[in-house]
C-alpha cells in the first residue's frame, strides 16, 4: 500500500485544513460560551452558512455519488478529511449527506427524501435502537402491522442522533413476528407530520439525542424503503457504512490535544524547571504520539479496503475498537498534564474528554467490537495475520 497522495489529493486536503483553521476553529471560544449557557454551539442557520461557505469552493457531498452533485471522494480521501475536522470540537460537517441506504429508494422515494437532503431542505434520522434493543438489533419490539395501503406502527426508539431535528425518520418495526430479523423487519420512511414525536435525551456530552414515540402512526405502504421484510439487511449496511470514519475524526482531535499537552508542558514550571523536562510528562507525551500514529494506519488501512471493495469489517472493527479506547487514554493525559486548567470548562479539554467517551459506545460498542474481531477469527472470517496472509 502507498498512502502517498497526488497534487489533487493534497490540494483537497489542505483546503480543508485551511477552512478549519480560518472558518472553524475562530468559532470555538463562542461555541463553548454557549454550551456553557445550555445553548447549542452552533444554530442550524449558522451552520448552514458555513456549509454553503465550503460548498461555494466545492466542497459538497464528500461522499455522495457524483450523479446527485457530490464530489464522491473514496474511503482514504474521505478519512483524512474528517481527521482534518476532528481537529476542532465544533460540531461541523460538510453540506451534501443523506445517509447511504436512502439511495435504495425507488425514484419518487428519491425526488421526495433523497435529494431534498443531499440538498439540506430536509433533514433525516436513523431510528433502530430501542431501549431494549442497543448492541443486539435483532431484539427489536417496535411493530408495523398492515391495515390495507397502509401499515400502522406502534413502540419507542432511543438514543437517536438528529432525532430532535428531524423531519423524516427512517425507522425499523417488525412486519413477521415469526421470521423477525431473517426476513420479517421492514424499513419505513415515515414524515414527522405523519404523526410520531420526539423527546431529547440530556446526555454528558453534546451530543444531544432523542427518543421517538410512534402511537399507531400510519404509514403509506408506498413509503417502504427498500423490500418488506429485508430491513435488517438495510439496517446492517447503514450501521456497517463507514465505522472507520469514527475514529478517523479522533485522530484530529488527538493530535491537537496533543499539541495543546505539549504547549503546555514547555510552558508550565515547577520546582523551577518546564514540566516537559520530568520523564512522566515525556512518556505521557511519547506513548501518545506512538498510539496516534497506529490508529491512523490502522484507519487509513481500512478505509483502503473499502477503497478496493475488499471485506472491510474486521478492519473496521479493530480501528474503532482501538481508537475509542486509545483516544480515552490521550484525553485522559493530556488533561493531567494541564493540572487543574484541565479540569475547568475555561478550556476544551474537559469537553472533549466528555465527546471522545461516546466513541467507545456508538455504532458498535467496544465489547461489541470485540465480540466481532473475535467471531471472525474463530470462524476463520478473519486471518490473525491479517492482509499479508
Amino acid at each position: 500500500m502507498d498512502f502517498t497522495l497526488d497534487e489533487e489529493q493534497k490540494e483537497i486536503r489542505d483546503w480543508v485544513r485551511t477552512f478549519v483553521r480560518k472558518e472553524i476553529i475562530p468559532l470555538e471560544p463562542e461555541v463553548l460560551r454557549r454550551e456553557r449557557a445550555g445553548q447549542p454551539g452552533l444554530t442550524r442557520d449558522e451552520l448552514k452558512a458555513l456549509q454553503d461557505k465550503a460548498k461555494q469552493a466545492g466542497f459538497f457531498g464528500v461522499l455522495t455519488p457524483q450523479e446527485y452533485g457530490g464530489m464522491g471522494l473514496g474511503a482514504v480521501m474521505t478519512a483524512l478529511l474528517e481527521a482534518e475536522l476532528g481537529r476542532s470540537f465544533v460540531p461541523f460537517r460538510f453540506g451534501g449527506y443523506a445517509d447511504n441506504i436512502l439511495f435504495h429508494g425507488n425514484d419518487e422515494q428519491k425526488q421526495r427524501y433523497l435529494l431534498p437532503t443531499i440538498s439540506g431542505e430536509r433533514v433525516s434520522c436513523f431510528a433502530i435502537t430501542e431501549p431494549g434493543a442497543g448492541s443486539d438489533a435483532k431484539a427489536i419490539r417496535t411493530t408495523a402491522v398492515r391495515d390495507g395501503d397502509e401499515w400502522v406502527i406502534n413502540g419507542e426508539k432511543t438514543f437517536i442522533t438528529q432525532g430532535n431535528e428531524a423531519d423524516f425518520v427512517m425507522v425499523f418495526a417488525v412486519t413477521d413476528k415469526e421470521k423477525g430479523a431473517d426476513g420479517g423487519v421492514t424499513c419505513f420512511l415515515v414524515d414527522r407530520d405523519m404523526g410520531w414525536k420526539s423527546e431529547p435525551i440530556p446526555t454528558m456530552g453534546q451530543w444531544g439525542p432523542a427518543a421517538l414515540v410512534f402511537d399507531n402512526v400510519r404509514v403509506p405502504h408506498e413509503n417502504i424503503l427498500g423490500e418488506e421484510g429485508k430491513g435488517f439487511h438495510l439496517a446492517m449496511q447503514w450501521i456497517g457504512q463507514g465505522r472507520y470514519l469514527l475514529p478517523a475524526r479522533a485522530i484530529g482531535s488527538v493530535e491537537r490535544l496533543v499539541e495543546m499537552a505539549i504547549e503546555q508542558a514547555k510552558n508550565r514550571v515547577t520546582f523551577g524547571q518546564p514540566i516537559a523536562e520530568y520523564q512522566a510528562i515525556q512518556w505521557m507525551i511519547a506513548d501518545s504520539a506512538v498510539e496516534i500514529e497506529a490508529l491512523r494506519w490502522l484507519v487509513l488501512h481500512a478505509a483502503w479496503l473499502v477503497d478496493q471493495k475488499k471485506d472491510s469489517r474486521q478492519a473496521q472493527s479493530i480501528a474503532k475498537l482501538y481508537g475509542g479506547i486509545k483516544a480515552n487514554e490521550i484525553v485522559d493525559r493530556v488533561l493531567q498534564i494541564h493540572g487543574g486548567m484541565g479540569y475547568t470548562r475555561e478550556l476544551p479539554i474537559e469537553r472533549w474528554y466528555r465527546e471522545l467517551r461516546l466513541l467507545r459506545i456508538y455504532e458498535g460498542t467496544d465489547e461489541i467490537q470485540r465480540r466481532t474481531i473475535a467471531r471472525n477469527l474463530l470462524k476463520g472470517h478473519a486471518n490473525i495475520r491479517g492482509t499479508l496472509g
